[in-house]
């Protein structure tokens, strides 16, 4: 039997590198040999960290520059400065454009302005999701708790609502899980989905269903002061997914992802279609994202 829950995944082992060990004595001799090497190595990188931080800082606040006149703004050296900025660009945190030409083309290429993207505009913070509770805090106050209410389960009508067909297409509530889940990712969830529990003939059939695991939520920060916004979440996947479902785990309350258990439906029963909605078209074809669903966990009959 599986476990239960959404996990972040294992952590892996160090790549080992071949060749001989070094026994655990001679290391410990080594160590000795050089003391203060690991501050040092750590105070090192610290200070690579703090620069580089002020790089970007330039960047966010006077640019686009080239790396000549960020390196004469902080008093570095030119090497110094591209050896962060060429950081900053393999992160994704900074890109390029060439620098306008002033009077008569000449020889060479064109100057690089280096210039922060919004993921390297990312790490100074933002003041986005105070704003969103502001707006939010603000409704409840003149509006009344309906509004939220309404304002909720407006937002997730708009989330799933363009993937509602593909959804609702299979009569069966893991097939469901799955397509809502890919439906969440494409929304910026990072959404999985994963077969718990034993089978029905196991005296177990409580626990047998699908668990969708949304490893990110956008709206945590305004989701933990309103939690209107994760019960009208909720209540729109048991619509879509046609079954009963339960919130085992939320973001907004510091959990590790947000769990939805989904129930495996009777055998021989189908999910009930969604509530005043036409006949679903045809079943959709499961994410190759997803796991394949082995019966009985792979176990004999």
């Amino acid at each position: 039997m599986k476990k239960n829950g959404c996990t972040g995944g294992g952590r892996g082992e160090s790549p080992r590198t071949p060749g001989r060990a070094v026994p655990v004595q001679v290391s410990a001799e080594i160590t000795a040999a050089r003391p203060g090497h690991e501050a040092l190595a750590v105070a090192g990188s610290q200070a690579e960290g703090r620069t580089r931080h002020e790089v970007a800082r330039l960047l966010l606040e006077q640019g686009p520059m080239t790396a000549v006149v960020v390196a004469e703004q902080l008093g570095i050296s030119p090497a110094a400065v591209r050896r962060h900025l060429d950081a900053l660009l393999a992160d994704g945190e900074a890109e390029t454009r060439d620098a306008p030409r002033r009077g008569p083309r000449g020889r060479g290429r064109p100057a690089r302005l280096f210039l922060l993207t919004e993921s390297g505009r990312a790490r100074f913070g933002h003041a986005y999701d105070d704003l969103a509770v502001s707006a939010v805090r603000f409704l409840a106050e003149h509006a009344g708790p309906e509004a939220v209410r309404a304002f909720a389960e407006s937002r997730v009508d708009r989330l799933v609502g363009p993937h509602r067909a593909a959804i609702t297409g299979s009569p069966d509530p893991a097939h469901r899980a799955e397509a809502l889940a890919l439906a969440l990712t494409r929304e910026g969830y990072a959404a999985s989905t994963r077969q718990v529990g034993g089978t029905a003939t196991t005296g177990a059939a409580a626990a047998v269903g699908t668990q969708l695991c949304q490893h990110h939520c956008p709206v945590a920060h305004v989701a933990a002061e309103f939690p209107q916004l994760c019960e009208a979440e909720t209540e729109a996947f048991a619509r879509l997914l046609g079954t009963h479902v339960q919130r085992l785990a939320t973001i907004a309350r510091g959990d590790n992802a947000c769990t939805t258990h989904v129930p495996a439906a009777p055998a021989g029963i189908p999910a009930h279609p969604e509530p005043d909605r036409t006949t679903a078209p045809a079943a959709a074809t499961p994410s190759r994202e997803q796991p394949a669903r082995i019966p009985n966990g792979g176990k004999p009959a």
